[in-house]
């Protein structure tokens, strides 16, 4: 039976640089850093001679975000950037002010799909991608 929610991954090419928009430019922080290197994590992701670099990020709560950095293999480029395939997938953010959030995030380096847009009464969204391509969605819920 599962448990609870409990970390949502994405791969980067730059664990630096993801790190940075995230904290940045989200308003993350980062409760832990590591690496892996062979052994179990060759059984984990199927690599042999498998070496991550990985960030975890949160605000505090119980899911977090783990970015994760393939030093070996290289990480390959997405074969697209459209959300409508299968595997797509994004994270989504709850916002007191989705403009403010939707400028700043433009700013920090992420790509957008669509300004803010109002789908239901008390209910604002829109979506983004980080500098590496994962999908972010902004939602602002306020009551109608």
């Amino acid at each position: 039976m599962i448990q609870k929610m409990h970390h949502t991954g994405f791969v980067v090419d730059d664990l630096e640089r993801a790190a940075e928009f995230y904290v940045d430019g989200v308003g993350l922080e980062i409760q832990n850093r590591y690496e892996r290197q062979g052994g179990p994590i060759e059984k984990v992701v199927g690599y042999v001679d498998a070496h991550l670099q990985i960030a975890i990020l949160g605000i505090g709560g119980e899911h977090v975000l783990e970015l994760i950095q393939y030093v070996n293999p290289p990480p390959g480029q997405r074969s697209t950037s459209e959300r409508s395939v299968i595997g797509g997938s994004h994270l989504a953010f709850a916002v007191d002010d989705i403009q403010a959030m939707y400028e700043k995030l433009s700013s920090a380096g992420a790509r957008t799909l669509n300004a803010p847009v109002a789908v239901a009464p008390g209910r604002t969204v829109c979506y983004l991608q980080d500098p590496d391509g994962n999908w972010i969605e902004l939602l602002e819920l306020r009551e109608p």
